[in-house]
């Protein structure tokens, strides 16, 4: 009785195991409208030893038109960013893998700069005031300190755990997701995000 339980516990652990960039470019398959099309969630480890889940899942469906503000205290929302692949991390100063992963969005907004729109929207109450102080004390260069005080991008995604980062494609509709922290940089991460175009 216990040796069919344990063999299917076997064989749900095998599945569990973290794939690398290039299974999970592989993992996604473009139907002939060259949409992309799920197959379940991918597991990604840093080599910092972070982890986060790859998902298509929501791929194809449309940016949510909920504003949330600039440095400037200005709504802005995400059809502003329109016309370019956008990268969108939704994160909090109080969330540890939000801050470890930081300077890594930070460097991937200079390396995909001209190509690639990168903006990091901070779910603090507080508004802005955190995520400019924490901005300044790590050195944060290349991405400016949105912030959403009222949660509107959460709630719009069913109050997603933080840290989560989308890429939608230059017609605003999201390619894939990943949620927890990881490492922004790699260089693999190029591939993953030429998806978009």
């Amino acid at each position: 009785m216990m040796l069919p339980f344990m063999v299917s516990l076997l064989l749900i652990a095998g599945c569990d195991k973290p794939s690398g960039p290039q299974e999970q470019a592989e993992s996604a398959d473009r139907n002939r409208d060259g949409a992309i099309e799920a197959r379940g969630k991918i597991t990604l480890k840093s080599a910092n030893g972070m982890m986060a889940t790859l998902s298509y899942e929501y791929a194809g469906q449309p940016a949510p038109d909920d504003f949330f503000n600039d440095a400037d205290g200005r709504d802005v929302s995400l059809r502003d960013f329109a016309g370019r692949p956008l990268l969108v991390n939704i994160w909090a100063t109080w969330c540890v893998p939000c801050r470890v992963e930081m300077p890594t969005i930070d460097a991937l907004a200079k390396l995909e700069e001209g190509r690639i729109s990168v903006i990091a929207v901070n779910q603090d109450l507080q508004g802005a005031r955190p995520a400019m102080d924490f901005f300044r004390r790590i050195g944060i260069r290349n991405l400016e300190p949105y912030s959403d005080p009222d949660n509107a991008l959460s709630a719009a995604y069913d109050a997603i755990p933080l840290p989560t980062t989308i890429l939608y494609d230059s017609e605003g509709k999201e390619v894939w997701r990943v949620q927890g922290g990881f490492e922004w940089n790699d260089k693999e991460v190029s591939k993953l995000l030429r998806e978009a175009a």
